[in-house]
């Protein structure tokens, strides 16, 4: 069974989660404050947590950095906060994902299901290939092809493709991909980001003007999609 560890300071939200999580057959455990989710955590290990950013006693980035130096459960952080500083910042202190309050319940579960198909799914090394339904990437030969024709990538396009199809489905912050690709100096400058995604787009997308595969989430980063 599932374990979900939901890390929440709100009663009325977390017997409403509780009772979801549970009733769609999901081992539920909740902690109203950072410290009590730790030791949980350590006691028995998630499978995936849902985190509140504004808890009572730390805060919510410094839990997600504890919970993700002990354990590689997928957590998806819940919070009313909707300003793109604090969530890059999630993102970039290990958050598999961002869900905004107030939110679907339905949406919710999609993507915990999601994180934690992700997580299971994962394989123990590096994935040679990676197959879409309109084009491969080969990541032992660093190339991409499209109807077998190989594609030319710059080395920098190569980079940054890299990056988001080795994390299938994982929201990306921008920070992180402008840090791998052109180092932490440029960790501002998002319009890289839009500048060379719109470039891959051109060459992989079969409609670069509506993604299937790279997807830009606002304000947030990016994800790849299979």
């Amino acid at each position: 069974m599932t374990r979900v560890l939901v890390v929440e300071d709100d009663p009325q939200l977390v017997r409403a989660l509780v009772i979801t999580l549970r009733a769609r057959g999901y081992d539920t455990d909740a902690a109203p404050d950072g410290a009590t989710a730790i030791r949980r955590a350590a006691a028995r290990p998630p499978d995936a947590v849902l985190l509140d950013l504004g808890l009572p006693d730390m805060s919510g980035v410094a839990v997600l950095r504890a919970l993700r130096g002990r354990s590689p459960a997928p957590v998806l952080v819940v919070s009313a906060r909707r300003a793109p500083e604090e969530k890059v910042a999630a993102l970039d202190a290990g958050a598999d994902d961002y869900i905004t309050k107030p939110f679907s319940m339905d949406e919710l579960l999609a993507r915990l299901r999601a994180a934690v198909r992700r997580t299971r799914a994962a394989p123990p090394g590096p994935v040679p290939l990676v197959t879409t339904p309109d084009f491969t990437v080969d990541l032992v030969a660093k190339k991409a092809a499209r109807d077998g024709r190989d594609i030319r990538l710059t080395p920098t396009e190569w980079h940054l493709l890299e990056i988001l199809v080795t994390n299938p489905g994982r929201l990306v912050a921008q920070r992180e991909l402008l840090r791998e690709v052109w180092g932490p100096s440029h960790s501002g400058k998002s319009h890289y980001l839009r500048v060379y995604l719109a470039q891959l787009r051109r060459k992989l997308e079969p409609d670069p003007s509506h993604p299937r595969y790279l997807i830009t989430e606002p304000g947030m980063g990016y994800r790849f999609e299979n």
